[in-house]
């Protein structure tokens, strides 16, 4: 099904320049337009026991903000209080760090709250499609829909989105029902399209951090919530001899280099942590090479493959797309294999898969080969 004239369509507004110039785009192209705003709690409420902070994109400044633009459009506007279901997103946040993993919480509000929550509030209101301001686009040139890299190449946020092709047994495609209307102009199109039309927000900045982690000290927020599953253990080498104490391997990550508080005369970085024995190992850079990793929570965007399938791999929402191939190995599985060793590869990150600027498939990576 594809999209006419006076469908219904809700857009996620943020009270950013880009979902209010998607909004904006659809208006002008005759759509019946409607705002909505994810409230996930202002600044000082306390959502699963963390204070949010001023910053980040589900502020009451944002909301403002998106309500001022809806009403320049004229079009009606509609916060949804989505703080409850906020709590499962920060939950998820401490869970994997406390597990030695790496989290990425803003994919994870992509997964169950606006692929989720957001479409389900769309059919509740009698919209067709549900839109956002993220920089992809939508093509259907294969007949049936599929994410494409956005124009703006370095504002791509196809990574973020892969969500949207469904995983079997827990939530159905979305990109059938989903209308990405900047996806074909750059940022400084956006800006300007913005300016010209009179939106206030042609200047605002863009979101950069985490919005319940606004000062970016993920270990001091987790801290603060569970402060005893904070515990003295051992910073060691690769053969277990012990170089240092730490205060908890939460204060650490994969591929850390500064901070580690180990002078050795040469750089030295966590190239593991064992959360059940408290320990955090240093090795040289290499050690940090992953040939291969795995991922499960699957969601294709096309035939699965179960034949190495060539690829380009992204595990950063911003990362290069690395030379790789892909195959299922499973109902929900894919096994990724790099053409070089890479170092940036990390359990609880994203693994997104595609062929030319199509995405093919994304998972979430849990566990990971590293070169011997």
């Amino acid at each position: 099904m594809k999209p006419s004239k006076g469908d219904r369509v809700l857009v996620a507004m943020s009270g950013g320049v880009d979902s209010s110039v998607a909004a904006a785009i659809l208006v002008e192209a005759g759509y019946d337009v409607v705002g909505c705003f994810m409230r996930l709690g202002t600044p000082g409420d306390t959502v699963a026991g963390t204070t949010l902070g001023h910053k980040g994109c589900c502020s009451l400044t944002d909301a403002h903000d998106a309500r001022r633009v809806a009403a320049a459009l004229g079009i009606p506007f509609y916060p949804l209080n989505f703080a409850d279901d906020f709590e499962r997103i920060i939950e998820y946040f401490e869970r994997e760090y406390h597990a030695g993993r790496t989290p990425n919480p803003c994919v994870r509000c992509n997964d169950w709250l606006k692929f989720g929550r957001l479409h389900e509030y769309a059919r509740g209101v009698g919209a067709a499609w549900v839109a956002s301001g993220h920089h992809a686009r939508i093509d259907e040139a294969t007949g049936q829909a599929r994410l494409r890299r956005a124009i703006d190449v370095d504002k791509d946020q196809t990574y973020v989105l892969f969500g949207a092709g469904g995983i079997p047994g827990v939530r159905p495609r979305q990109l059938d029902r989903m209308m990405l209307p900047i996806g074909d102009l750059t940022k400084a199109e956006v800006r300007a399209m913005a300016e010209s039309i009179g939106l206030g927000v042609h200047s605002k900045p863009d979101s950069q951090e985490i919005c319940f982690v606004p000062d970016d000290d993920y270990a001091g927020l987790l801290e603060r919530r569970d402060p005893g599953r904070f515990q003295e253990g051992r910073i060691i080498d690769g053969a277990g001899n012990t170089l240092a104490s730490h205060d908890g391997h939460q204060h650490f990550t994969i591929g850390q280099r500064r901070g580690l508080g180990v002078a050795m005369g040469s750089p030295r970085y966590v190239v593991a942590k064992d959360p059940a024995a408290n320990t955090v190992t240093l090795g040289i850079r290499s050690d940090l090479d992953a040939c291969s990793c795995t991922a499960h929570e699957v969601s294709w965007h096309r035939d699965p493959e179960v034949d190495w399938t060539p690829c380009t791999a992204q595990i950063r929402a911003h990362g290069d797309a690395l030379p790789a191939k892909v195959r299922s190995t499973g109902a929900d599985r894919i096994e990724v294999r790099f053409e070089e060793p890479h170092t940036a590869v990390a359990t609880g990150q994203a693994v997104v898969c595609y062929e030319d600027d199509l995405v093919m498939c994304g998972g979430w990576i849990d566990a990971v080969e590293r070169r011997q």
